[in-house]
C-alpha cells in the first residue's frame, strides 16, 4: 500500500535547489504540497514547477554571512515560519590536493561545510521558537566516509558536515531535528563531467548493487519523509541513499569463489 505524505502548509528552503540533486529535492517537496523557496547564485534555466505549483527563487551566495542573515530575515517577513531546511548547495571540481593548492581547497571546504553551518544557524533562529520546531537535512556524500581521491577537500568537508549534523541534533533538540542523507552516485545533467559519456555512465551504474545510479528525485523523496511526522523520532541519523554502496574490489580481483556470469547482479533499469 502506497503511503502519501502531505506537506501542505509547510515552508521549505532548499539551497542550491535550481539543478541536479537540488532540483530533484525541490520537485519532490512541491509534489508533497510544500511551499518551496530555492536559493542559489544563479536562477534555474526555467522555473521549477509541479502540477501548477512553482518554487520561488531568490539569489543567494551561502558563503556570504550577511546575505544569509538577510535572506532568512526576509523569509520571516514573507512566510512567518520555516519547517524544513535542506542544505544541498555544494560540490567540487576534480583536482588532486597537491595540484589544486591551498586556496582552492579552502574554498571547497568553505562551500561544503562552513556555509551550511552558517545557513543552519540562521534557520535555527527562525525555527526554534515556532510551534512544531523544524527539520534540517544535510546533503552528505559517500565521499565523506571513504577515500576521495581527486575531491579530497570535498570528502573531508562532507565528513565534517555529517559530524556537525549529529552535534546539532543534540544541541538543538527537542525543537529541531537534524539528519544527514549520505548520497552515493546520482545521475544528473552534470554526470558526464564525472563519469564520461552514456557508455561510461551506464558502466559506472553497473558497479552499484542495485544496478544503476540514483535519480535526483529519490533524494527528494527521502527529504519529504524526514520533513514529515513519520520521521518524528529520527534525529542525528545518517541515512545512506546509495543503492547498496560499492561492491568490494577484492571480490572481482580474487580468482576463487566467483559467481557464474550474470549471477547476483541485476541489469540496470532504464528509468
Amino acid at each position: 500500500m502506497a503511503v502519501t505524505i502531505d506537506l501542505a502548509g509547510r515552508v521549505a528552503v532548499v539551497t542550491g535547489g535550481t539543478r541536479g540533486v537540488g532540483a530533484g529535492i525541490t520537485r519532490a517537496l512541491l509534489t508533497a504540497g510544500a511551499e518551496v523557496v530555492i536559493c542559489a547564485r544563479r536562477p534555474p534555466d526555467k522555473p521549477i514547477e509541479v502540477d501548477g505549483r512553482t518554487a520561488r527563487f531568490e539569489s543567494l551566495d551561502i558563503r556570504d554571512v550577511d546575505a544569509v542573515a538577510a535572506f532568512f530575515a526576509g523569509l520571516r517577513r514573507s512566510h512567518g515560519r520555516l519547517d524544513l531546511l535542506v542544505n544541498n548547495a555544494g560540490g567540487s571540481p576534480y583536482g588532486l590536493i597537491a595540484e589544486a593548492g591551498q586556496r582552492r581547497a579552502a574554498r571547497i571546504v568553505e562551500l561544503n561545510l562552513i556555509a551550511p553551518m552558517t545557513v543552519s544557524l540562521s534557520a535555527y533562529e527562525l525555527m526554534r521558537h515556532q510551534e512544531g520546531g523544524g527539520s534540517i537535512v544535510m546533503i552528505g556524500s559517500v565521499s565523506g566516509t571513504r577515500p576521495s581521491p581527486g575531491t579530497g577537500p570535498y570528502g573531508a568537508a562532507k565528513a565534517g558536515l555529517e559530524n556537525l549534523a549529529r552535534t546539532l541534533a543534540v544541541e538543538w533538540a527537542p525543537a529541531i531535528r537534524v539528519n544527514t542523507l549520505v548520497l552515493g552516485m546520482v545521475r544528473t545533467e552534470l554526470s558526464h563531467l564525472h563519469y564520461g559519456d552514456e557508455e561510461g555512465i551506464a558502466a559506472v551504474g553497473r558497479t552499484v548493487p542495485l544496478g544503476r545510479m540514483a535519480e535526483p528525485v529519490e533524494a527528494g523523496d527521502a527529504c519529504v519523509f524526514l520533513a514529515s511526522g513519520l520521521a518524528g523520532y529520527i534525529s542525528g541519523a545518517s541515512i545512506a541513499i546509495h543503492g547498496g554502496g560499492e561492491r568490494p574490489a577484492f571480490l572481482d580481483a580474487a580468482n576463487v569463489n566467483q559467481p557464474a556470469p550474470g549471477a547476483g547482479r541485476a541489469e540496470p533499469r532504464e528509468d
